[in-house]
């Protein structure tokens, strides 16, 4: 009898590969795992050009590539995409790329006339390099989710971060506080994880035309006595949140703490958070911190944790959004 086709028994391989940006979060994330990085060569030309080669075979894989795109920005995502362009053509399976700290995040829309979304080009340069999901912790907004044709998992660091404070500061009055009114939702969430605390916003004006610059106003909502939290979803030069850190505490906050996921920490930022008066400044390892950029009153949490038990879900098709109690 002739058999016209061949049956196999599917084999699954999950593989992670890592950029060289914050190969540390790589390695924790893989310890996490139970898996190692797998090995590859990477390298620039003296022009600048990347070339990215895997030393194994990957063909048939359930691919991971985790690069957090930070300084230099553009030299991250470019490598992030080769290695994704490299993966498709050696024929992985899936490729999801994990991006803790996603680039060109805050341009999500039009401010004004003839600007771009450059957080969109960055979905449509991921998807045309071979993509088939994309995983990210904390997006400036949400609606970037809708940029990218494929599934998304957006991961979020409240947990974590909300988690630290509640057992770091039990029975303190807390307040929290909003930067700006833009993101009163985000801190509506962290007063339901904190067991219902009250609320307070700054507000505020920016000039659209100056980046990094903030002309803070009034504290609007109850913060005196009470430890006001401050949340955030980054912290660029830190000019948006030491201003507001020093208006609660002329508004009669007992202490202030800053809470925020991304750590850019560009420029003046570490001078500013060390001497703004905050009682202390929490973030994430969602971009590396060498320790000349580290200061007395900072506690960095690892994301890895998460990351890897959420790559662990997709690659066992399970429920990322069961991580956030369906909020995701």
């Amino acid at each position: 009898m002739t058999v016209s086709a061949m049956s196999a028994t599917p084999k699954k391989s999950l593989k992670l590969f890592s950029g060289r940006s914050h190969p540390e979060l790589a390695e924790e994330v893989a310890k996490q795992l139970d898996v190692t990085v797998t090995p590859q060569a990477a390298y620039q030309f003296a022009n600048g050009e990347i070339f990215v080669r895997y030393d194994e075979s990957v063909r048939g894989c359930d691919a991971f590539v985790i690069q957090s795109h930070c300084t230099p920005l553009n030299d991250a995502i470019m490598e992030q995409l080769i290695m994704v362009d490299a993966l498709k053509r050696a024929s992985a399976k899936r490729i999801t790329v994990v991006i803790p700290f996603y680039g060109y995040a805050r341009q999500d829309k039009k401010h004004k006339g003839r600007e771009p979304i450059s957080a969109r080009l960055m979905a449509d340069l991921f998807k045309t390099a071979g993509a088939d999901r994309i995983m990210v912790v904390d997006l400036h907004t949400d609606q970037i989710q809708g940029f990218f044709d494929g599934p998304v998992d957006h991961l979020m660091a409240q947990k974590l971060l909300a988690s630290y404070i509640s057992e770091t500061y039990t029975d303190q009055n807390i307040t929290v506080v909003s930067p700006d009114s833009g993101r009163v939702r985000v801190a509506e969430k962290w007063a339901d994880d904190l067991g219902g605390t009250p609320l307070a916003f700054i507000h505020k004006t920016r000039d659209p035309s100056k980046p990094n610059q903030v002309v803070a106003n009034r504290v609007v909502g109850d913060v005196e006595g009470r430890l006001c939290v401050l949340v955030d979803d980054m912290i660029d030069t830190g000019g948006t949140i030491t201003k507001a850190t020093e208006q609660l505490l002329e508004a009669g906050a007992s202490d202030v703490i800053i809470a925020s996921t991304h750590a850019v920490l560009s420029g003046p930022a570490v001078e500013r958070l060390s001497s703004c008066g905050a009682k202390e400044v929490v973030l994430t390892n969602t971009l590396p911190i060498p320790e000349e950029r580290r200061f007395e009153n900072l506690t960095v949490l690892s994301i890895a944790p998460l990351v890897a038990e959420a790559i662990h879900q997709v690659f066992e098709d399970g429920s990322v959004t069961s991580l956030f109690d369906g909020r995701a």
